[in-house]
C-alpha cells in the first residue's frame, strides 16, 4: 500500500507554475502529431512565472480582447470559436479539430476505478463522519488553484482548503435528515459564515450553453454586488463574496448533460471519478461537491480567469453542486435548497433561478434590494423576456415573437397591478426570490406536498392520495407558495415585483414544445386560481391591516371574472368572430345593404367557408388532443396554428372596417345639440359605433400607452403582430390540448435513472479503533493535471447542436391512423347531410343575419373585456407612480450624510484637480467620496461602533421565524442602504490609463465583457466599468 502525497506539497502558495510546466507521468497519447501542435503544446506549458505575466506585457504576444481570458496562462484561449481567432501567426489557438484523433472516454468509464490503478497510485484512509457519512477533500488540478488570486488566498480570514481542494459528500439520506445532527455540513457553515443570499439554479437536461449561460451571469452579478465600495452592508463583518453562496442542484445523473459536467469541472467544482454509488449498502441519494472557484465559462465557449490588477475580475464566489443520482422532479430539487441546505446555511433571501435563464446586470442586487428596504417583503420576482437572438432575429419565428409580447404586456399590466395589492397570484420559479424565515413552516410543507419522494410518508396527503385536481394544481406549484405565504397566519408577507430586475430566458420555438409546455401551465394555473379562491377565507388569520384586507377582496373580485372568462373564452372567440363577419359581410341596415368585402353576393359565401372552417379545424383539435401526442403530428398541428392566425387576421381587418365605417359614416358624430344624457345613451347604445371604439381603444390602446409610460415600447413594433394573430390559437388549440389532457399530470420528464457506473464504497474497522474508514485511491498531482486537461478540451469544445430525430414512432403512426380514420368518417358523414338537407348554399349558413340576442351578447363580451384591461391599467399606472415616490423617499444613507460629504468633496476636487495638472494622467478623475465611519449617522451601526446590526445569528434568526409579527426584518432594521461608486465610469475616461487603451484598442465598454461580445444579444449591460444606481 503506498504512502499517501501530502495535500500541501501542490499548494499554490509553494508552486507558483502551471500545471502544464511539471512533468506529467501519464502515458503519451498514440494520436498523430504535427508541428502546429508542438507548438502548441509549447505555449500551453508555458510558467506563470515568465517574465511577461500577461499578454498586455509581452510585446511579442498579438491578441484580442477575447485573447485575455485564457485556460492556463493569460495570452492563450484555448477552443476559442472560429470566428474569434486571431490571425496573428504566432498565436497557436487549441482548436478541437487538432484533436480529431482523439479517442473520448465515455462519462460511464471515468467513473471507474481500474485495479490497476489502485497498485499504480497506493491509497489513503478516509474516515467516515460519525462512522456513516462520507466526506473527502479531493485536490484540484493545479491550473484551478493558480487561478486564485493572492489577495483572497493569502487573506486572514481565508481557509486554505476551499481553493486547494473540492470537499464531496455523498449524502445518503432524505433531504430532511441532511442535518448537523446526523453528521452533515457545508463548507460556508464550517468556516462560521454569515449567509445572506443564496443563489440556487435548479437543472434538468440543458445543454451546456444555457448552463453556462445562466452561470456565468450569475457570476457577473455576484461581482456587482462584490464591487460596491461604498456599501456598509456589504462590506461589514467581512468580505462581501463570504455573505454568498450559489447552489447548483442536476436532477439526476441519467438526464443531464454529461458536457456541462465537464463545464463544471472546468471551474473546480465537480471532478470524475469521486462519486460513490452507495456507502455499505446505503443508496446515496445525493452527490454534493463544494469548492470556492474564481473562473467561470461563457456561452461562446471562452474560459474567465482573473488578471492582475483587472477591476473586471470575477471574485471568488462559493459554489454547491448537488447532483442527484435519481430524477426525482423539481419539488424535489426546491426540497433539498430549502430543506437541506438552508437550514444549515440559514440564508436571509433565496434566488431561484432555472437552467437557461439569464440574470441582467445588477438584476439580483435589485432583487436583494428589495427585501432590504422592506421589512414586510416575503417573495418577488423580476421581468422575465424572451431571449430574441443577435439583432433580434428570433422575432421573426412568430411563436417567438407572440410571447415575447405575451411576456412584455405581463410585466407590463398584470404584474404591476398584482404588485399593487400586493398578492402577485404566480412568482415565476425560473426567475424569482424569498425570504427563508418567510416561507418556513406552513408555506413550505403545503408546496413540497407535491413531492413524490413523500408519498408513501405523507400518505393521503402526499401526491398518490390526490386527487386529480390538486395534482394538476402542483404541476403550477409557485402559485401554491404564492398563495400560503401571503395567507400565512399571523403574518403580514406580502409580494411584489421589482421592474429593476431582468431576466432573459429561451423560450419553445416549435409548436409542439409550445404546446406541451402550455399543457402544464394552464393546467397548473386554472386548479391553483380555484385553489387560492375556495381558500381565501385563510386571508382572515393572516396579520395584514385593513387596507391590504380591502385591496386583496377586490384583487379576488377581479380574478374571479377573469377566471369566468376564460372559462368562456372558447364560445367567446367563436361568437365574436361570427358575429363580425355577419355585421361586414351579411347586407343589412347595419352595413346600408352592402355587404363587404367581396360584395353582396360573394362576402356570404366566404363567410360561410371561412366560419364551417373554424368549426372543423376547432373539432380537429379535439380529436388530436384526445388521441395524439404534438410531436407525433407536428405537420397538423403547424398547419392548424396557421389556419387560425389567417383566420384572426380576416376578422381583425373586418373590425378596423366597422371602425371606419362608423366614423365615415356618421355614426361617431359628436353631437352635444340635446345634451349630454342623449349623446351618452347613443354613443353607447348597441347600434352605435362608441361600444366598437370603446373594445379596440382598451384593448390595442392600451397596450401601446402603457408601453410608452413603462419606456418599453419596442415589443410593439417587433411582436405584436404575431401575438395578434395567435389570439385564437391560444384559445382553439392550447386550451384545447390542455383540457384534453387533465389526467397527465407529468412534467414530461424520464423516471428511470442508471448510476451502474458509479463505485461502491465499503467501509473497514482499524485495528483497535472503533473507526470506519474507506481506502481511496490517491492520484498524484501531475495525473490529476493531466486528466484535467482533457476534460477542459472536451468543455471549451465548441457546441454543436444535436440533431433532433424527426422520424414517427410506430405509436405515433397508428395514433395518426387512428385520427385521419375518424375524421374521414366524421367529415364524409357530415358532407352527405348537408347535402341532402339543404337546397343551396345559402341555406347551409348558420344565419345570414345578425340576430338581436347575438347583438346583446357582443355587447357584454366587448364592455367586459373593455373593463378589465381598464383595470389593469389603472393597477399599472399605480404602480409606476408608487416606483417614481418610492425612489425618492426610499431609504438611502448617502443621503442623510450626504451634507457632511460637501466640504471634503469640495476640497478633494480641489486637491485632485491640481494632482492631474502635475501629472497630465488624471485630468478628468472625479473624485472619490471616502466612506468614513466618522462621518455615519448617529444611530448607524458603523457611526457607533455597534457591529450588531447587519449580522444576526442564526439562532436568533430561527426564533424569530416561529413568533408571529417576527416577518418585521429586524435583520435589517438598522442597516443602512447600499451606497454605489460612480469611479469605474471616470476612469475609464482618463486619456492615457489602461481602460482608454482598451476602448482605443476597440476592446472598451461596448466591446467585450469576460471575453464575451456584450452586444450579442443587444441587450447585455455587462460591458464595461460602467456602475448605474439602482432606484
Amino acid at each position: 500500500m503506498g504512502t499517501p502525497t501530502p495535500y500541501s506539497a501542490h499548494s499554490p502558495q509553494q508552486s507558483r507554475s502551471s500545471f502544464y510546466s511539471q512533468p506529467s507521468t501519464s502515458p503519451t497519447p498514440t494520436y498523430g502529431r504535427d508541428d502546429a501542435e508542438d507548438q502548441q503544446q509549447t505555449l500551453l506549458r508555458r510558467s506563470l512565472a515568465s517574465p511577461h505575466g500577461s499578454s498586455y506585457d509581452d510585446p511579442n504576444i498579438s491578441t484580442d480582447s477575447l485573447r485575455r481570458y485564457t485556460l492556463h496562462d493569460p495570452g492563450i484561449t484555448a477552443f476559442a470559436p472560429p470566428y474569434q481567432e486571431s490571425e496573428a501567426a504566432d498565436v497557436h489557438s487549441a482548436r478541437m479539430s487538432d484533436y480529431s484523433g482523439i479517442e473520448m472516454d465515455t462519462w460511464q468509464r471515468r467513473q471507474g476505478v481500474k485495479p490497476s490503478a489502485l497498485r499504480r497510485y497506493g491509497t489513503r484512509k478516509i474516515n467516515l463522519v460519525q462512522g456513516s457519512v462520507l466526506s473527502v477533500d479531493y485536490p484540484v488540478p493545479s491550473a484551478i488553484q493558480n487561478a486564485i488570486q493572492s489577495e483572497y488566498r493569502d487573506a486572514e480570514e481565508a481557509f486554505h482548503e476551499e481553493f486547494t481542494h473540492m470537499r464531496y459528500t455523498a449524502a445518503t439520506c432524505d433531504p430532511d435528515e441532511f442535518t448537523l445532527r446526523n453528521g452533515y455540513n457545508l463548507r460556508p457553515a464550517m468556516y462560521n459564515r454569515h449567509t445572506e443570499l443564496l443563489i440556487a439554479i435548479t437543472y434538468y437536461n440543458e445543454d451546456k450553453v444555457l448552463t453556462a449561460r445562466t452561470l456565468h451571469g450569475v457570476m457577473q452579478n455576484v461581482r456587482d454586488i462584490v464591487n460596491l465600495k461604498k456599501s456598509e452592508f456589504w462590506n461589514k463583518g467581512g468580505p462581501a463574496w463570504q455573505k454568498i453562496v450559489v447552489c447548483l442542484v442536476f436532477d439526476g445523473i441519467e438526464p443531464c448533460d454529461k458536457n456541462t459536467l465537464d463545464v463544471l469541472a472546468t471551474i473546480g467544482v465537480y471532478q470524475d471519478g469521486v462519486m460513490k454509488k452507495d456507502v455499505d449498502g446505503r443508496e446515496t441519494v445525493a452527490h454534493i461537491f463544494e469548492y470556492t472557484t474564481q473562473l467561470s465559462v461563457t456561452a461562446t465557449q471562452q474560459l474567465v480567469r482573473p488578471q492582475p490588477n483587472d477591476p473586471r475580475n470575477l471574485p471568488p464566489v462559493q459554489m454547491i453542486f448537488c447532483l442527484k443520482q435519481k430524477n426525482s422532479k423539481k419539488i424535489n430539487s426546491h426540497r433539498w435548497l430549502f430543506n437541506a441546505f438552508s437550514r444549515i446555511l440559514n440564508p436571509e433571501v433565496c434566488i431561484l433561478i432555472d437552467a437557461g435563464t439569464k440574470p441582467g446586470s445588477k438584476s439580483l442586487l435589485a432583487l436583494w434590494e428589495a427585501f432590504y428596504n422592506d421589512k414586510t417583503l416575503g417573495g418577488a420576482c423580476g421581468e422575465i423576456h424572451a431571449m430574441l437572438g443577435k439583432g433580434w432575429r428570433n422575432v421573426l419565428n412568430p411563436l417567438v415573437a407572440a410571447q415575447n409580447f405575451e411576456y412584455k404586456i405581463s410585466n407590463i399590466l398584470d404584474k404591476p397591478l398584482e404588485s399593487a395589492f400586493g398578492y402577485v397570484s404566480v412568482l415565476p420559479g425560473a426567475f424569482s426570490a424569498y425570504r427563508y424565515r418567510a416561507i418556513m413552516g406552513r408555506p413550505l410543507e403545503q408546496y413540497f406536498h407535491g413531492d413524490h419522494t413523500l408519498s408513501k410518508r405523507l400518505g393521503k396527503k402526499g401526491i398518490e392520495g390526490m386527487n386529480i385536481f390538486k395534482k394538476n394544481m402542483f404541476l403550477a406549484e409557485d402559485r401554491i407558495l404564492c398563495f400560503e405565504l401571503v395567507a400565512k397566519a399571523g403574518f403580514k408577507w406580502h409580494l411584489t415585483y421589482v421592474k429593476a430586475s431582468k431576466g432573459e430566458t429561451d423560450v419553445p420555438e416549435a409548436a409542439p414544445e409550445f404546446i406541451g409546455q402550455r399543457r402544464r401551465w394552464l393546467n397548473g394555473s386554472f386548479a391553483a386560481s380555484l385553489y387560492a379562491i375556495m381558500h381565501f377565507g385563510r386571508i382572515y388569520k393572516s396579520g395584514h391591516s385593513l387596507l391590504r384586507m380591502f385591496f386583496l377582496h377586490i384583487q379576488m373580485i377581479y380574478n374571479c371574472c377573469q377566471l369566468i372568462m376564460t372559462w368562456f373564452s372558447l364560445a367567446s372567440y367563436w361568437l365574436t368572430s361570427s358575429v363580425i363577419m355577419d355585421l361586414v359581410g351579411t347586407p343589412s341596415s347595419h352595413n346600408k345593404n352592402k355587404a363587404w368585402p367581396f360584395g353582396n353576393d360573394a362576402s356570404p359565401i366566404v363567410n360561410f367557408f371561412v366560419k364551417y372552417g373554424y368549426l372543423l379545424v376547432l373539432m380537429l383539435q379535439f380529436v388530436l388532443a384526445l388521441g395524439n401526442r404534438p410531436k407525433g403530428t407536428k405537420i397538423v398541428y403547424t398547419m392548424s396554428f396557421l389556419w387560425f392566425s389567417l383566420v384572426q387576421f380576416y376578422v381583425l381587418i373586418l373590425s378596423f372596417y366597422l371602425v371606419a365605417n362608423a366614423f365615415m359614416g356618421g355614426m361617431m358624430d359628436f353631437n352635444f345639440d340635446q345634451g349630454v344624457g342623449h349623446f351618452l345613451a347613443s354613443f353607447f347604445s348597441s347600434s352605435g359605433g362608441g361600444i366598437v371604439l370603446i373594445a379596440l381603444v382598451s384593448t390595442y390602446g392600451i397596450y401601446i400607452v402603457a408601453s410608452i409610460l413603462y419606456m418599453d415600447p419596442w415589443h410593439i413594433l417587433t411582436s405584436s403582430w404575431a401575438y395578434f394573430l395567435s389570439m385564437t390559437t391560444s384559445i382553439n388549440i392550447l386550451m384545447v390540448y390542455a383540457f384534453c389532457n387533465w389526467h397527465d399530470v407529468s412534467w414530461g420528464t424520464k423516471g428511470s435513472d442508471k448510476a451502474d457506473a458509479l463505485p461502491s464504497a465499503q467501509t473497514k474497522k482499524a485495528d483497535g479503533t472503533k473507526n470506519n474508514f474507506i481506502e481511496e485511491v490517491d492520484k498524484p498531482q501531475a495525473d490529476i493535471d493531466s486528466q484535467f486537461e482533457a476534460t477542459v478540451k472536451r468543455a471549451l469544445a465548441p457546441y454543436q447542436e444535436p440533431e433532433e430525430d424527426s422520424s414517427i414512432s410506430m405509436d405515433d403512426s397508428y395514433r395518426n391512423f387512428r385520427t385521419n380514420l375518424v375524421l374521414l368518417w366524421v367529415l364524409s358523414n357530415l358532407l352527405v347531410s348537408l347535402l341532402i338537407t339543404s337546397d343551396g348554399i345559402r341555406k347551409m349558413c348558420l344565419t345570414n343575419t345578425s340576430t338581436t340576442r347575438t347583438q346583446y351578447y357582443f355587447q357584454v363580451i366587448l364592455w367586459a373585456t373593455a373593463g378589465l384591461s381598464i383595470f389593469r391599467f389603472i393597477g399599472s399606472l399605480y404602480f409606476l407612480g408608487k416606483s417614481g415616490i418610492l425612489c425618492c423617499v426610499a431609504r438611502r444613507p448617502l443621503r442623510i450624510i450626504v451634507i457632511s460629504y460637501v466640504l471634503q468633496s469640495i476640497f478633494a476636487v480641489g486637491l485632485t484637480h491640481q494632482k492631474t495638472s502635475d501629472n497630465g494622467k488624471d485630468r478628468n478623475k472625479s473624485p472619490v467620496i471616502p466612506c468614513s465611519k466618522a462621518v455615519a449617522p448617529a444611530h448607524s451601526p458603523v457611526g457607533n461602533g455597534d457591529t450588531t446590526g447587519c449580522d444576526q445569528s442564526p439562532t436568533e434568526r430561527l426564533a424569530s421565524a416561529e413568533k408571529p409579527g417576527s416577518g418585521d426584518g429586524e435583520a435589517h432594521e438598522n442597516i443602512p442602504r447600499a451606497i454605489y461608486n460612480h469611479q469605474a465610469v471616470d476612469e475609464a475616461l482618463v486619456p492615457g490609463s489602461d481602460w482608454a487603451f482598451k476602448l482605443e484598442q476597440g476592446q472598451g465598454m461596448g466591446g467585450t465583457q469576460d471575453g464575451v461580445d456584450t452586444n450579442t444579444d443587444g441587450d447585455d449591460s455587462h460591458d464595461g466599468g460602467e456602475e448605474r444606481d439602482i432606484r
